[in-house]
């Protein structure tokens, strides 16, 4: 089933499932109130929740036009937003552009970051921006939401813990990250709030396409228009998301709608570095990769971070290019 949250004037919103085709949804605040609820009662909310989707396929349930535009992000606000770095070879990227070794550690022991998650940006909603200097940038991502989780959990629990998949920009500034890690002590004002895809979906709606705990579809990234992403979220995973859960609930339990991310979706052509999509390649899914890309090249980033007026798509598409998630679209305003 598809499930989202509409914007009522409420902090969490409303929540309704989606039709399958993302033109219809109902109310089921009868079920559960909103998203967050449904997660808290799960063993008893998604039996009649998916009773309502099937119900909305054959017509037999009273349901209404779906606007993504009037979406919230499906968790307006949650307890939990931890974001991995599954893709290796972005974070491989990054440390090659400066000059810097890559641990190997890192082939075997994710990176993860806790994130703010009291406020999430709405999927179709502007990004703020503060300062020129802050290097704004979108990243492209999966994300999915578990259930409640115990602290140690193996890998074969944390699988059987996913309840909910859906996409993710993961805003990030670029200009305040280096002072913050030279800190020693991790992110904080150089990763905002950020956005997710309209609907969350659940793992049986995404067919073949959701194996050994990865998503196996292209990932669109638009820029002002443009295509400038492409990358397969299944390809150079190195951390699938049940071991990425794992990770985060090694020392700590986890609550029902705890959100996970893969971090950056990356691709690797022909064992080194991407290619533009003009160029034939799977392109990139955030402005920093091409940038390195560009240091790596010719010894200087050329392509510019976002700046006010410029536009963000992100979505997936299915086998026969029907949009899975709806998209994020978000355009850059004044802070």
């Amino acid at each position: 089933m598809k499930l989202a949250s509409l914007n009522n004037g409420t902090r969490d919103g409303a929540l309704v499932v989606v039709s399958r085709d993302l033109t219809r949804c109902s109310d089921v605040r009868h079920i559960a109130p909103t998203l967050q609820n449904a997660l808290d009662e799960w063993p008893s909310a998604a039996p009649a929740l998916e009773a309502v989707a099937r119900g909305l396929e054959s017509g037999s349930v009273p349901s209404v036009r779906f606007h993504e535009r009037d979406a919230l992000s499906p968790l307006p606000r949650a307890f939990h937003w931890a974001d991995g770095s599954a893709y290796v070879n972005h974070v491989e990227l990054v440390r090659r552009a400066r000059n810097a070794e890559m641990p190997a550690s890192f082939w075997h022991d994710p990176l993860m970051y806790q994130g703010g998650s009291d406020k999430f940006l709405a999927p179709r909603g502007p990004i703020p921006l503060g300062g020129d200097d802050w290097g704004l940038d979108f990243e492209g991502e999966v994300a999915v939401v578990v259930g409640d989780l115990r602290q140690g959990a193996s890998k074969a629990e944390a699988a059987a813990a996913i309840r909910l998949v859906m996409l993710v920009n993961d805003v990030s500034l670029r200009g305040l990250i280096p002072g913050e890690l030279a800190k020693g002590f991790g992110f904080y004002q150089s990763k905002p709030s950020s956005a997710f895809s309209p609907v969350a979906v659940t793992p049986s709606m995404l067919g073949d396409a959701w194996v050994d705990g990865k998503l196996h579809l292209p990932l669109c990234v638009d820029l002002n228009g443009q295509a400038f992403g492409r990358a397969n979220a299944g390809v150079d995973m190195t951390f699938d998301f049940p071991s990425l859960i794992a990770h985060a609930a090694k020392t700590r339990p986890l609550g029902a709608g705890a959100i996970i991310g893969s971090g950056t979706v990356s691709n690797k052509l022909d064992g080194g570095p991407g290619k533009p999509v003009a160029e034939g390649g799977a392109g990139y899914s955030c402005i920093a990769e091409l940038r390195m890309i560009e240091t790596i090249d010719t010894g200087a980033a050329a392509t510019p971070f976002l700046g006010l007026g410029d536009t963000v798509r992100i979505e997936m598409k299915d086998a026969d290019g029907h949009s899975i998630f709806g998209a994020i679209e978000q355009e850059v305003e004044a802070a």
